[in-house]
Order: C-alpha cells, then structure tokens, then sequence
C-alpha cells in the first residue's frame, strides 16, 4: 500500500512539473553527455601518445659542407666519417637505445620529395643541403633528454632533434580541447542541480498541504522525502539514458562511419572504452539528482 501510494506521487509530482522536469533531463543528458565524451577523449588521447611515441624517433643531424656558420659544433666543415664513426659505436653502448638506423642525404632528399611533391618548396631543396643523421628508436621515447645532452654539443652535431616535438602541439590541442569540454560540463552541471533543486520545491510547494497532512498523522521524514527524491532520481536516470545514447551515437556515427575513415593513421578507441564509460554516466545521473534533492529537502521541509 505504501508503495503504491509513492509511486502514485512520483505521477503526481512528475505530471505537475512537466516542463521542469523535462528541463532537467535535458541539461543532464547534455551535461553527462559531455562528460562521457570527455572521459572518452582523454582516453583517446593516451593511447594517441602511446602509438605515436612509439614510432618517433630521436635525430641526431650531422654538419655538412654548407654549415660551416651554423655553429660552434659545425666551424670545422661537415662532420667526419670519424665523428659519425664514434657516434655510432656510443649510441650502440646506451641501454635506452633500441635501434640506429643511418639516412644518407640523398636518402633525406627522397622523403623530403614524398612529403612535398611537385609543389614550389620542393624544388628550391637539393640532395646537399639536406643533412645526414642517425635515426634513433629508444626504448623509453621519454628518455629523449640522454640523447640529447650526450650528442648535441658533439663536433661535427648540427642538432639532436626529437621528433615528439611535431606531434606535441596536437595533443595540446586535444588536452586543451578536453579542459574546454570539461568546464562546459561543469557549467551545465550545475544549471541541471540548479533546475533540480528548484524542481523539487515547486513540487513539495504545491504538496504543502498533503505533507502538513502526513506529518500530523506521524509520517516519517524518510516517507515525507521519498517521493521527491523519486522524481528527481527518474529525471535524473532518464536525462543519464539520453547521455548514454548520445555517447554511443557519437562513437558509432561520428567515430566509426566518419573520422576513422577519412583519418586511417589515428587508432581510435573501441567501444569497450565506450562501454566502460556508460555504467559511470548512469550511475551520476542517478545519486547527483537524488542527492540534491535530498538535501533541497532537508532545508525547504525542515524534516
């Protein structure tokens, strides 16, 4: 009996406060659904750094003939056979060294073609101004600093030149992305509280009279609050719902059917990220109402 007369007030509640409460479950569902995506965006972002630190390599550039000005370690000419020699024999000794792989100038000069193509650029390059290095695949690519402070005041060293150094600004650009998306959710998380807690009291507002009514026959506050808490915890559910569907609809249409296609170098997550994403989502959209409500109620019915 008790039961059904809750659950009779949750309608109640919920037919009264219609627009409210659909109110709520939009900016709950937006705010959830931004941040699931973000929690989702931070993980494609790991794993971003994780592939691509793996494949860049530490380039140590030797002088040529036409650096003779380019610095202390280059007043002498190009760099000898000696020098490189030496060089290779020092990386061969280093523990955070996985591989050396030597690039000739011609050989610099030919992916500097791929790159480029016929555009202008590429014609105003020749095979003897492009130097030779040592391409260098570290074990720890976070290890860049031994390389560079061992080799880059080295004679016949133009410069030790991490290549993490071009793909830096894009996760910048990302983590920057991610912040933004975080400080909208957080915006939006608090006009839905907001919305919550007013939603709550227009709804014991216009049951003042039925509580004055329990509260004289000796209802308990838990049974006095719990239909509020209900109702917010439903809106709250419901708005999770819609979050989870916009999650999965982002992964599926935008991810999968969109970027993965037209961006084949990127590894972008999988829906068990997506999946392991969607129990939190619910699970906040659920207690953040209910909560709110809890304590809205604790002050507006002094119960």
């Amino acid at each position: 009996m008790r039961a059904q007369f809750v659950l009779s007030e949750i309608g109640v509640g919920l037919r009264r406060n219609l627009t409210m409460t659909f109110a709520v479950i939009v900016s709950v569902a937006l705010s959830l659904g931004l941040f699931g995506a973000s929690l989702l965006m931070r993980d494609q972002v790991s794993t971003m750094k994780g592939y691509w630190y793996d494949k860049v390599n530490v380039s140590i550039f030797f002088c040529n003939k036409n650096d003779a000005e380019s610095g202390a370690n280059c007043a002498k000419g190009a760099a000898t056979q000696q020098q490189k020699n030496d060089i290779k024999a020092e990386l061969g000794r280093l523990p955070i060294v996985q591989k050396v792989t030597y690039e000739s100038s011609d050989q610099a000069y030919k992916h500097y073609k791929e790159q480029f193509g016929d555009t202008p650029v590429a014609g105003l390059v020749t095979p003897d101004q492009l130097p030779e290095s040592y391409r260098v695949k570290l074990k720890d690519p976070t290890k860049f600093t031994v390389i560079k402070s061992a080799f880059s005041e080295r004679p016949g060293v133009m410069e030790v030149q991490d290549q993490r150094d071009t793909v830096e600004p894009l996760f910048n650009l990302l983590n920057g992305m991610n912040i933004a998306a975080l400080v909208v959710m957080g915006l939006m998380l608090v006009v839905a509280l907001m919305l919550i807690v007013n939603t709550v009291r227009v709804s014991a507002f216009s049951r003042r009279r039925e509580t004055g009514i329990m509260r004289l026959v000796g209802a308990s506050s838990f049974y006095i609050q719990m239909p509020f808490i209900l109702e917010a915890a439903i809106a709250g559910l419901l708005g999770a719902a819609f979050a989870c569907v916009l999650i999965v609809g982002g992964k599926y249409i935008l991810v999968n059917n969109w970027l993965a296609e037209r961006i084949q170098v990127i590894n972008f997550i999988g829906w068990d990220s997506v999946v392991a994403v969607l129990p939190l989502v619910l699970l906040i959209g659920l207690l953040m109402p209910a909560l709110a409500a809890f304590f809205a109620l604790r002050k507006y019915l002094k119960v």
